[in-house]
């Protein structure tokens, strides 16, 4: 039985660039080290100004506040009303 450790999707790209000549894979490799790295980067970016507005006290959009969520968990002004049961007033 062979059983694979990579994903099918990991199978697809490693065949498609089998077929592509050298320089070519260096090239296609290379844009996506170069992509992944530029998601770290404007990642850090965005924390490390997050933190510097935060320490000098200055308004930060929420939008872009680091850490909050994304969708349901930030329903903001659409977020249902706490409910009064008769039990606890």
């Amino acid at each position: 039985m062979h059983v694979t450790l990579a994903s099918w999707k990991s199978e697809i790209f490693e065949g498609v660039l089998k077929f592509l000549p050298d320089w070519v894979q260096f090239t296609v490799l290379a844009l996506v080290v170069l992509a992944v790295l530029a998601g770290w980067g404007l990642k850090l970016k965005r924390k490390l100004e997050y933190r510097r507005a935060v320490r000098q006290g200055r308004p930060v959009h929420a939008a872009a506040q680091y850490g909050q969520g994304r969708g349901a968990d930030h329903l903001g002004a659409y977020a249902p009303e706490a409910r009064r049961d008769d039990a606890t007033t």
